[in-house]
């Protein structure tokens, strides 16, 4: 059950802020802008992004308290900031080539790190949107776990493909490690922590005898990152050279898609 002070009652903009997806904005946009020549623009948009949704959520949530992903937030992004305004032209070039993993192997650490002191970094938002009487619950607290988890993953992922593109290819814009593979990483993540709540809490229902709706199928929650094999598909025929790559990509992701939109 949501809380008198759930988005319902507060409006869509409290309920937009009390999203665990956006405390993780200021990541995405720095681990996908950062590059030769973008570390201090990629800086800046993060840290900005930062400064705008903690003030916002102590203006609009005023009980909300402060979370462990807000304050890292502003952390790291502040570190960084000084950092390029005070290094040397060699650090700043080692800047703009790895602090997009480093940047992806710290929230590697805040999630699972979080898990390991027993307080997953999404449930201090999930818990400002249920009442009390559900924060120590098996099956909340097991969402909570899981949807932490899968964004350490999915950073994990995006991690090993940034460093792949720049030890191993030593090109930081190759379209598939420095794009294509972090962003699906990243989208399914997003798709999870949509997805999963209603999954759980369907299943709860279930569990406790009383009527509910079936859980969402796999395939709503897959749907979307089929789709995004078009675009991929798209940039991969005109920034490849791999033309019959990115034709079956788009064709594969057009079948997919409406395959799994029609199961869900």
């Amino acid at each position: 059950m949501k809380r008198d002070g759930s988005p319902a009652s507060r409006g869509a903009i409290a309920g937009f802020l009390e999203n665990p997806v956006i405390g993780m904005a200021p990541w995405i946009i720095f681990s996908l802008l950062v590059g030769p020549g973008r570390f201090e623009i990629s800086v800046a948009l993060a840290l900005a992004t930062t400064i705008v949704l903690v003030t916002a959520g102590r203006m609009i949530n005023k009980g909300s308290s402060w979370k462990l992903l807000e304050i890292a937030d502003l952390v790291f992004f502040a570190i960084l900031a000084v950092i390029g305004l005070l290094a040397s032209a060699g650090t700043r070039t080692w800047l703009e080539t790895y602090a997009g993993e480093v940047s992806n192997i710290a929230l590697v650490l805040i999630a699972f790190g979080s898990m390991a002191i027993r307080m997953p970094f999404t449930l201090q938002y999930a818990r400002e949107r249920v009442d009390p009487e559900y924060w120590n619950k098996p099956t909340f607290l097991r969402t909570n776990y899981l949807i932490t988890g899968a964004w350490g993953l999915a950073f994990l992922v995006a991690a090993a493909a940034g460093a792949y593109g720049d030890l191993v290819l030593h090109n930081p814009n190759n379209i598939w490690t420095g794009w294509i593979i972090q962003i699906l990483a990243i989208v399914g993540a997003v798709r999870f922590t949509e997805w999963y709540p209603d999954v759980a809490r369907a299943r709860a229902l279930r569990e406790a005898g009383q009527p509910g709706p079936e859980p969402p199928h796999l395939a709503g929650m897959l749907a979307p990152l089929a789709g995004l094999l078009v675009p991929a598909g798209i940039a991969v025929l005109i920034f490849d050279n791999m033309w019959w790559l990115g034709a079956a990509l788009i064709v594969v992701g057009t079948l997919l898609t409406k395959r799994l939109t029609a199961r869900a």
